[in-house]
Parts: C-alpha cells; structure tokens; sequence
C-alpha cells in the first residue's frame, strides 16, 4: 500500500519517543528527524518538509511545558496537526447538488489512471441517488472511447463519444448539452492526458473547459509519479481552475510523498483516493482519519460506517443474541463473511482499527483473503440446512465432507481447511459468550450516559482483557470521541438506540 511504508516509520518513532523514560530535546529531536527521514525518502517536498519541523518545534517548547504537562501527547498531536496541515489547504471542494446539472471535468497526466477514475466516481454517485452521465472527449489517445464505453457499460452508466469527431471541444459540448436536456444531473468529462511540457495540448484543455464551463476541474494524479508531483500539478493549476485532487493506484508499492505534495501546489483538497482497479475501490478522502491511520491511531468513525452500511439495523439485535449465546454456527460464518465482503477490501477495513498498521497485510495477502472467503462460500453453497444450522462440527463425517467437496468442485482438503476455520473461529465467538444484553428501553439511556466503568461490565472479560483491560478501553473511548463513542460502541454490538 502506497504511504503505508512511510506510516510504518512514522508510527516508530512515535512508539521509539513513547517507550524513552524522560522526554527530552535530544529524544524530539531523534524522533523529528526520524520523521522528516521518512517523509523525503516518500518523496514528500524539502521545503513542506523543513517547514513542518519548524513549526512542530515552535508547538513543543519543552522548556515551557509545566510538570504536569503529557510531552507524548502534545508532541503526537502537534505531528498530527501538522500532517493535516501539508493535506487540508483549508477550503472545501464544489459538491454537485441532486437534481441541478453539473459539469465535472478530468484532468492529469498520461496513465494516470483518468478514464477508470471518472468511472469510479460515477459510479460512487450513481449508489449515492445521483443520475451521472459520461463524455470521452479524449480523441488523442487510442482506445480511450473503448476504455470509457466498457466501463460505462459494467457500471450501467450512459456514455457519450465519438469514433468519428477528432475535434474533443465539439464531442464535450455536444456531450454536455445532449445530457443537460436529458436532465442528468452529474455530467462528467473526460479529458486527454497531457504534461507540462505540451503547450498545444494545454490550450486543448482551455477550450474544452470553456465551452462545456464546468463546475469543478478535478486533478487525477498518480500516487507513484515522485518528487515531479509539484510541478506538474501547479502547471495545471495555472491553465484551468482545479478545484480538487484525486489521487489513484494508492494500492501500488510506490512511495506517495508526491502525493502530498500536489495538494501544495494545487491548493485545492484531495476528495478520493483510488485504492484498486475495481469500482469499489474508491474512498472519500477525509483528512483526519487518513492521518490517524497512517499514524496506525485507527479511524473509529471509519470502521463504524462500514458496519452499519452493512449491517441492516433490523438484523443488529439478532447479531447481538448470537454474540450473548456463544453459538456459533456456519452459517452464522456464512452471513459474517458476507458482510466483510461488503465492507470493502479486508486491508482498507483492518486499517482503520487502531494499532493495526497497513504494513501488516500487504497486497497480495489481502487479495488471497478475500479469495480465501469466497471459495469457503462456494463450499457453504452446497451445504444443506441441518449441517450449516449445526453448533455440533462432530455431524461433518466423511461421505458429507466428500459430498460437499464435490458439490462445489474443490478437493476434499480444501472443505477439511474450511472447517478448521469455522472452528478457530468458533473458539473466537464463544468467548463472547456473557455479554450483557441490556432490555429494552435501557438502550437510549445506556448509550447516553455510558462511560468506561459501564462499558467494562457490559464486555466480556475475555474481551477487556484484548483491549488492554480499563486503561486500554478509556483511549479507545477517547478515539472514539467521548459519549458519541460510547455510543458508536454499543452500535457496534447491536444495539444504541430503541426502535
């Protein structure tokens, strides 16, 4: 994962600075150079580089700093502050409004990944209730309308192009206007990749900006394009007004420093990041949780969405029984792996848990994972009621186990594999077993009033115990945000609110 390498080292000097008995200038000073080490050899600018490290060491005067002062806590904050400054250039993006037509227009360089992005961000639209609409008005590139029209056509998104018209501002106008009186009301353009050096091609891009007149220029960068991030990104900034950044192949093993960088130069917020080839693979870019994720502080509301996109509120108390009862069934499993499939790519979802540094799964082992979970699915498929609806694994034989393992054309060792997992997994569940449903009518002002103290009854002991015990789950609290935490918590076991 791209950045993820520079998490790791940041989220090391931190833990080095953390486990030294005395905070001093001589461990800040180890543990900033540690820091701006790991940001130049990410390609991130020299001079956003030295400015951090002055305006971090104008923050931490330690010879300020009262006794009772926590040094760790005001340098980690004064780090994370200053990350999110070199991000957030301080002034929202355009958002399109439903039902008013907008115009988005993309622009960046050659192989930046333009095409599947305007697609992508169609199609987040598309889920979200808007009507998106695409023009490829890029006729330099061969097998651009192809590109565009393939997934366009996956993605069940109408296209406009042209296989005839070599001239991109009469495909954009026609484009925009045919769609506008279609009433659609995202209309996105996809434009030719160009670089700094090609004058000609920079002009191409002012007129087809004048005459479609978009609302918002996004920026298309490649995450792995280095310390030229900079320049190229202020060359586009000052030929058409970008309003705001996409930065795509976030998955790559590049080292993404640049990245940061062209928010610099271009003044204007990153609003996605690719994170994959696929449609889904596509995030909002909120600045804080990103921070706190490379930091591997974890990004709670992250996680917290994620479960309840895909965890319907009516199935939420069910899941909550399950949990208090200790039963674990396959098919239980069955409908939990559904449910991480639907949050997205494993990597990007255990990223936002804190303390789990992207590090730990690169990408090959995420994308062997999920292949892993579709497969145990498959065998599931062919499984009958009794055997998934059985908390007893002794009922799995061998003619069952053969007849599976042909059912669903895998080899015998691969069900014996699945059924080792439901097992581990089983183990997992049942020290699950005891936690304290609360009653009805108790939820609303559990959740309100809830603090460590009762949230340490209502866990398993098993569980407070992982967390680190009270001290552990007071800043897991803390990260969480207070009350609303608390809240978010109980959400996560099923409950926080009476319906």
């Amino acid at each position: 994962m791209v950045l993820a390498q520079l998490g790791g080292s940041i989220s090391r000097a931190l833990q080095q600075m953390s486990n030294a008995t005395i905070i001093d200038e001589k461990v800040l000073n180890e543990c900033l150079n540690e820091i701006t080490r790991a940001l130049l050899q990410s390609d991130v600018q020299f001079k956003l580089v030295r400015d951090m490290q002055t305006n971090i060491k104008k923050i931490v005067n330690l010879d300020d700093l009262a006794a009772g002062h926590n040094k760790r806590r005001i340098i980690q904050q004064a780090i994370f502050n200053e990350l999110c400054k070199i991000l957030d250039p301080g002034k929202p993006s355009f958002t399109p409004k439903k039902g008013k037509a907008s115009v988005v227009m993309f622009v960046g360089l050659q192989g930046s990944g333009k095409t599947t992005t305007c697609t992508k961000y169609a199609y987040y639209h598309q889920k979200k209730g808007w009507k998106p609409a695409l023009v490829c008005a890029d006729t330099f590139r061969a097998g651009a309308f192809d590109q565009l029209k393939q997934n366009a056509t996956k993605a069940k998104i109408p296209f406009y192009g042209s296989y005839t018209e070599s001239d991109p501002v009469t495909i954009a106008a026609e484009g925009v206007e045919r769609f506008k009186k279609e009433n659609y009301d995202l209309i996105i353009v996809d434009t030719s990749g160009r670089h700094k050096q090609e004058a000609a091609l920079f002009e191409e891009m002012r007129q087809v900006s004048e005459a479609t007149k978009p609302d918002l220029v996004i920026f298309v960068m490649d995450s792995s394009i280095g310390q030229a991030a900079f320049d190229q990104a202020q060359a586009f900034k000052q030929s058409v007004a970008v309003g705001a950044v996409i930065i795509t192949k976030m998955d790559g093993h590049a080292k993404g420093g640049g990245a940061l960088s062209a928010v610099a130069a271009t003044k204007s917020p990153v609003i996605f990041i690719g994170t994959g080839e696929h449609m889904d693979e596509f995030e909002v870019f909120d600045v804080k949780p990103f921070v706190s994720r490379l930091l591997g502080m974890g990004d709670w509301s992250g996680f917290m969405d994620k479960i309840h996109e895909v965890v319907p509120m009516d199935q939420q108390p069910e899941l909550l029984q399950k949990l208090s009862e200790g039963n674990f069934t396959l098919r239980i499993m069955y409908e939990q792996f559904q449910n991480i499939l639907k949050m997205g790519p494993i990597g990007q979802v255990f990223s936002m848990l804190p303390g789990f540094s992207q590090e730990l799964m690169p990408k090959g082992q995420e994308k062997e994972s999920q292949a892993k979970i579709k497969r145990y699915m498959t065998m599931m498929d062919s499984m009958t009621n009794e055997e998934l609806d059985s908390t007893n694994p002794k009922i799995m034989n061998e003619s069952r186990i053969m007849r599976i393992a042909r059912g669903s054309g895998r080899q015998v060792r691969d069900v014996m594999d699945m059924l080792e997992e439901y097992k581990r997994l089983a183990k997992i569940w049942s020290k699950m077993k005891g936690l304290k449903i609360p009653k009805k009518g108790e939820m609303s002002s559990l959740s309100r009033n809830m603090n460590a103290q009762h949230m340490s009854k209502v866990l398993p002991p098993q569980m407070l115990k992982q967390i680190g015990g009270m001290g552990g789950l007071q800043n897991l609290m803390k990260q969480m945000g207070g009350m609303g935490g608390a809240k978010d918590m109980m959400n996560m076991f099923g409950g926080g609110g009476d319906k």
